[in-house]
Formats: structure tokens, C-alpha cells, sequence
């Protein structure tokens, strides 16, 4: 899962952990936090560590308080050490002095005397329920997720191991993440699929992915070091496989060619005497063994690279109107009615806080979702795709049958599964009750494309995929003739507002709430 990873790191630096599914990045941060030992190598770490993983360590009867209090443990402790050193060099205890020095040392390593406060700027800016009798029971996951990122934000630890700590926030919480990285004066290491936090916060890329060699990358230079370095080391990499296959087939072509000459010699034409067999077949024999050796010899040593996504050409219809919601509302989801027109070429950006209906417009513009008030007309020659949120796929079915089945039901010709970049052959091949999360997700995104949409409905597409994939994905997006509606928190995908972004280009954004 996991293998001949080496990373090193001083105060100051901040390192993301990429790769797809399935690569080890939250095995590493088990590694690094100690909650997981290492079958080879080892791991040395200096300071206090604070975790923030998928899993909360209380139970729902818990409390607000009792999860801040477990996540301050250390702080608490350092203080109660401090404490108990003053007053044992207060009673002039034999070697009290040096125990006082180390207690204080710590607590101010710690900045423990301001925990508490920073805490609670935290717990305000991520929007998060500071009411410290509150039972975690009766928390949101996402709630939760936040009361915890605050007091590990707050703690005054050396080192912080995050794991997705961007799932549950909105804008403001985002930037406030955002900030206190930035000015974390310990190591931070981030495993994140969010490429605007990683752009605006890594000073590191450690990728877990498939390299020509088999070992992890770290690039430098920031998140724009590790594209630029990935990009070109692919480039090696397909130019080194191209050439190591081009030569093969050349000594494959050889090896034919002697085999052609050793039949056609054994066999001259008219007017040739037997002994020009003799005297030929020798040497061709000997020339059709060194070229066999010689193909046996030369091994493609370099592994075939990854598929990139492929997007296919998705169509536009020019002047006409592909959707239109006028006043449209949805009972317990978004009371502010929306208008929206989309056209082809739009980019429109469905933005809003957690649990402001989102998802639920997307539904209503799908069709799957009948509005409370109001209407959507949608054109009648449009085809519309729309990624869920969550996948319902049937796991007995293969990736390949509910693609063709697709393909089959738009009537259209499109390319193989394979082709698109998302799986290989086997995972194609495979009941999809099999596959990983992100592979699913990724067959998802493969049926929405197979129906050739003139109108992409995309809510939260960068969930479960790769950094390197959505990058793909993102720069197919910002060049389709088709129209593209996004629901993300991913702010590369919604809320950046530079040219970085695949919707920043004449976007327009929608709010509900």
C-alpha cells in the first residue's frame, strides 16, 4: 500500500500529501502520528502532535466541552506541570528549579496560556457550536468535524497531521484554515484534494502516485512546483516508455525479417542449385538466433504510464436556451427563489454554506427534484447530465456494461471506457460493487459523459478523486462547448476568482440559501 516514502521537515514548511485512492496518504499520517507502526524505516518527530483525521474520538453522548478538553489534554497538562513546579520551587523542593525551567519551556513551546482563546476565535471563524454542554449526539458529522479542527488549530502543537480538513467548511471557514496554516509556525502535513487550499498553503508536494521508478515524488516550489515538475516528469517518462517499445518492435520487425529471408533462401528459385541452400541456410539460421537473443534481451523496463483523462467533444446548441428556472424554491431546502438561464459555453457557479440547498437545485434543474414554487423549462433537443453528489450505482454490474448501456440509450458514438482515462481494462472489467470509492466515482463521471450532455450538472465533482485527475477534469471544463452548473466547496472549482480557476472566465454565480 505504502512503500519507500522519505520526508523530511522543519518548522515553517508545510507539505501535501497527493496520490489517488488507495495510495496510502492517510496510512501515512497513521505512520507519522504513531497510531500506526511501520513494517520497514522509522519515524522520528520532535514536539507535540495533533491529529485530525476522519474518525472523532468521542462518543455522541459526549460533550462540546469534554471534545475540547480531550484535544487540549497537552495543554492542560503543561499548565497543571507548571504549576506543580511553582509550587515545589516555592517550597525550595531539591532540583526544583530545573523542573520549573523545563515546565515552562513547554508551556510556552505550547503558547498554552492563550490555548483557550485561540480556541474560541477558531470555533467562531469555522462557524463551529461553541456551547460547551452541547452533546456531540446531537451535532452535524460536519459540526463536529469543525468543534474539532478548531481546538487542534488552538492546541499550540508542533506539528499537525490533517487529513481532508477542508470537508465540512464554507468560504469564510476555508480562509480562516487558510490563515492560520500560513502563519503555523510548526509543520503542517496536509492530505488534501482541495487545490486551492494546497496552492494557497504548501510549501511541498509529496506524490504518492505511479512514477516511471516506483517511488513517491516530493516536488518543491509550492503546489505550482508539483504540476510543473509532474508535468514534465510524465513527459519523460512517456517518451522514455514510447522509445524502450519503439525499440522492441523494431528488434521484433528485425527477428521477421531474418525469419522471411532463412524461408525464402531455403526455398531459391528456378535455376539455382541445391547448394545455394546449403551454403545460405547456415548463415540465416545464425542471423534469425542473434536476432531472437537480442529481442530476448531488450526489457521495456520502464513501466507503462498512467491514462490521462480524455474528455470526449461534448456538443452545444447555439441560440437556444438549454435551461431556465424562474422563482424557483424548494421547501425545506432554499426559500430564496432562483432565476437562472444556461445557455451553452455558460460556466455558472451554484455557491452557498453547507445545507443551503445546493444539491437540491441541482436536482430540480436535473429534473429529479419537482420546485416547491416556480418553473424550469428545459429545451427539448437538450441532453442533460447530472453527477450526484453520492453514488447509486448496482455493484453486480460492470463498469464497461452500464457504460455501453449508456452509450446505447443516448444513441450516440462515443469512445470506449478505456479510452476516457478514468480505468484501466481490469477495473473496467470489474463488478462495481469492487471498486473504490473514487473509482466509482469516477464511473459516475464516465456515464454522465458517455450520454454526451449539452448541459453538465456537477455537484461536488472533485470529491474522491485525484489531485491529478481534477486538474484534467478542470481544464476540460474551462474549454467545452457544452454548459457547465457546479455545486463545489472546492474553491478551484467555485469560489477562486482568478484565472486559475476552470469557471473563473465568465462565470456568473448563483446563491441560495
Amino acid at each position: 500500500m505504502l512503500a519507500r516514502v522519505d520526508l523530511v521537515a522543519a518548522g515553517g514548511e508545510r507539505v501535501a500529501v497527493v496520490g489517488e485512492n488507495g495510495r496510502g496518504k492517510t496510512t501515512l499520517l497513521r505512520v507519522l502520528a504513531g497510531q500506526l507502526p511501520a513494517d520497514r524505516g522509522e519515524v522520528r518527530c520532535a514536539g507535540s502532535v495533533g491529529v485530525a483525521d476522519q474518525q472523532i474520538p468521542l462518543g455522541p453522548a459526549a460533550t462540546v466541552g469534554a471534545l475540547i478538553d480531550l484535544e487540549l489534554a497537552g495543554v492542560r497538562r503543561a499548565l497543571a506541570d507548571l504549576e506543580r513546579a511553582g509550587e515545589a520551587l516555592a517550597e525550595d523542593v531539591p532540583g526544583a528549579e530545573d523542573a520549573y525551567a523545563e515546565a515552562l519551556a513547554e508551556v510556552e513551546a505550547l503558547d498554552a496560556w492563550d490555548a483557550d482563546r485561540r480556541v474560541e476565535v477558531s470555533l467562531a471563524a469555522l462557524n463551529a457550536v461553541a456551547d460547551r454542554d452541547r452533546p456531540l449526539g446531537t451535532l452535524s458529522v460536519g459540526q463536529r468535524h469543525r468543534v474539532r479542527l478548531a481546538c487542534l488549530l488552538g492546541a499550540g502543537h508542533q506539528v499537525l497531521l490533517l487529513d481532508e480538513p477542508t470537508n465540512h467548511l464554507d468560504a469564510s471557514g476555508l480562509d480562516h484554515l487558510t490563515e492560520r496554516l500560513r502563519a503555523f509556525p510548526g509543520v503542517v502535513v496536509l492530505v488534501s484534494h482541495d487545490r486551492a487550499l494546497l496552492a494557497d498553503v504548501a510549501t511541498s508536494v509529496l506524490d504518492l502516485d505511479p512514477s516511471s521508478d516506483g517511488r513517491p515524488r516530493v516536488y518543491g516550489g509550492g503546489y505550482a512546483g508539483y504540476v510543473s515538475g509532474r508535468t514534465a516528469e510524465r513527459a519523460r517518462w512517456e517518451a522514455a516508455h514510447a522509445e524502450q517499445v519503439a525499440e522492441r518492435e523494431r528488434l521484433a520487425d528485425d527477428l521477421t525479417a531474418a525469419r522471411n529471408r532463412l524461408r525464402d533462401s531455403w526455398r531459391p528459385g528456378k535455376g539455382h542449385g541445391r547448394h545455394t541452400r546449403a551454403t545460405r541456410a547456415p548463415g540465416l539460421v545464425r542471423a534469425v538466433h542473434r536476432r531472437q537473443e537480442e529481442l530476448a534481451a531488450h526489457v521495456v523496463e520502464v513501466p507503462v504510464p498512467p491514462g490521462r483523462f480524455a474528455m470526449p467533444e461534448l456538443p452545444a446548441l447555439d441560440g437556444v436556451e438549454l435551461l431556465r428556472a424562474e422563482g424557483v424554491t424548494v421547501a425545506g431546502r432554499f426559500a430564496r427563489p432562483v432565476d437562472l438561464v444556461v445557455s451553452s459555453g455558460d460556466r455558472v457557479v451554484v455557491a452557498g454554506p453547507n445545507g443551503s440547498g445546493k444539491s437540491s437545485l441541482l436536482a430540480v434543474l436535473a429534473g429529479a427534484l419537482p420546485p416547491t414554487t416556480g418553473r424550469v423549462a428545459r429545451a427539448r433537443s437538450a441532453r442533460i447530465g447530472w453527477l450526484r453528489q453520492e453514488s447509486d450505482l448496482p455493484a453486480r454490474r460492470t463498469a464497461g456494461s452500464l457504460y455501453e448501456e449508456r452509450l446505447a440509450r443516448a444513441g450516440v458514438d462515443g469512445p470506449a471506457l478505456t479510452e476516457l482515462g478514468l480505468l484501466d481494462r481490469h477495473d473496467a472489467d470489474r463488478p462495481v460493487g469492487e471498486l473504490s470509492v473514487g473509482a466509482r466515482r469516477r464511473v459516475d463521471l464516465a456515464l454522465v459523459l458517455a450520454g454526451q450532455p449539452h448541459v453538465v450538472l456537477l455537484d461536488e465533482p472533485t470529491n474522491h478523486l485525484s489531485v491529478a485527475l481534477v486538474d484534467e477534469l478542470a481544464t476540460a471544463l474551462a474549454t467545452t462547448p457544452a454548459a457547465v452548473v457546479v455545486a463545489s466547496h472546492d474553491r478551484w472549482f467555485g469560489f477562486r476568482d482568478d484565472k486559475d480557476g476552470p469557471v473563473a472566465a465568465g462565470r456568473r454565480v448563483v446563491t441560495v440559501s
